[in-house]
């Protein structure tokens, strides 16, 4: 079974980028995948400073034991000034290539404006870095304020399918490259 840890780099409560990151969750676990939901809104962070000793936080050793664990992760981002969020950027800063490398990567971006890809770029800069494989498919949500329906699915019929391909490509990849069922 592919193991998916999906991470969204949010901390509005009303989050787009969360119910971005739910539509994905949804299509992945009904395509026969176990996926962990890991809400940096709910997680105690600290910022990063370079160092490895983070034991006064707990939930950094959480975190690390859940990708290490996963075959694959599902990143989602809003995108804040053409790129990603700073509290993505510090969770993925908290790990390295002990947890990270070797990973099969999906990412999504969510803006409130048109759609391009500066975040989902970055995201995938950051993702080759630490040796993850990125699949080449790829969410970008445009004027997510009238993407979604008050109870959260999707509007866009295409965009639906979009999201049925991505979630397809995540668990196809991960098969693969990890060699998992």
């Amino acid at each position: 079974m592919v193991k998916v840890v999906a991470i969204g780099g949010s901390l509005r409560s009303d989050s787009y980028t969360h119910q971005a990151l739910q539509q994905a969750v949804d299509r992945l676990n009904a395509l026969g995948a176990e996926v962990e939901v890991l809400d940096l809104r709910t997680l105690n962070l600290p910022f990063c400073d370079g160092g490895d000793n983070y034991s006064d936080y707990p939930d950094v050793a959480r975190m690390q034991k859940a990708v290490t664990e996963a075959d694959a992760l599902l990143l989602a981002s809003p995108e804040y000034h053409g790129s990603v969020s700073g509290v993505i950027k510090n969770a993925l800063d908290l790990m390295g290539f002990e947890e990270m490398a070797g990973k099969v990567a999906g990412l999504i971006s969510v803006l409130g404006g048109q759609s391009n890809s500066n975040a989902l770029n970055d995201l995938r800069l950051i993702m080759r870095w630490v040796n993850a494989w990125v699949i080449p498919e790829q969410i970008a949500v445009a004027q997510a304020w009238q993407a979604f329906s008050p109870d959260g699915k999707l509007l866009d019929e295409k965009l639906s399918e979009r999201f049925d391909r991505f979630a397809q490509s995540l668990v196809e990849n991960t098969r693969k490259i990890r060699g998992v069922n």
